[in-house]
């Protein structure tokens, strides 16, 4: 069961109390890592290695700082390091990892700037470390919370909506009304999405 909100909070407040003065990739990543995820209730052990080697494109061997597989693939830099270098190095290393492998996010950081990109839904979160309490949202998916992403509606639902509209004032105009005529246009409507949920078995014809 994921860890509440409060106390993802709770946790975030002390890794940054404790960690605030990190700045450096090679003697400080691996801690500062291990207590980023341990925010969110996540043991690092478990889920994700450290220096995790791949081929690059090059043929040469690259080292991913931090790789979760299947979600999350972190670099690290020391402060006021180029973060888009970072960036461009990650995903670098992403030829290397098989298809099980490639992680939904990559989050890149330099002790003092958090940037995650989304490379599903092609996004990305930027700030600082002193607000990190206040963004701990952005890293749901680590302790187990679905993110959510609002869409405006698809065209095609729309005029779908347009459709069942006049349908409606159509059938009410020649004496269908009431409850006889919603639960009609509710039937209707669950059969139009049935073939989508897979509740029907599907028949194949042969001419």
């Amino acid at each position: 069961m994921p860890l509440s909100w409060n106390e993802i909070k709770d946790r975030a407040l002390k890794f940054y109390n404790e960690s605030k003065d990190a700045c450096n990739e090679d003697a400080e990543a691996k801690e500062f890592l291990i207590d980023f995820l341990n925010v969110f209730g996540v043991s690092r052990k478990k889920v994700a290695s450290f220096e995790h080697r791949v081929k690059k494109l090059d043929e040469h061997d690259g080292y991913i700082d931090l790789l979760w597989k299947g979600q999350l693939l972190i670099e690290m830099k020391s402060r006021g390091k180029d973060l888009d270098k970072a960036y461009m190095q990650a995903k670098d290393y992403l030829c290397g990892l098989k298809e099980f492998e490639l992680p939904k996010y990559i989050l890149v950081s330099d002790f003092e700037i958090f940037r995650l990109y989304d490379l599903e839904e092609d996004t990305v979160k930027e700030f600082k470390f002193p607000d990190f309490v206040s963004n701990v949202q952005h890293f749901g998916f680590i302790a187990g919370y679905r993110q959510h992403t609002y869409k405006e509606q698809d065209p095609v639902n729309i005029k779908a909506a347009e459709m069942m509209g006049k349908l409606h004032d159509k059938l009410k105009s020649i004496g269908y009304e009431g409850h006889v005529l919603e639960l009609y246009l509710v039937r209707l409507l669950f059969c139009l999405f049935a073939e989508d949920t897979t509740i029907f078995e599907k028949i194949l014809c042969r001419l």
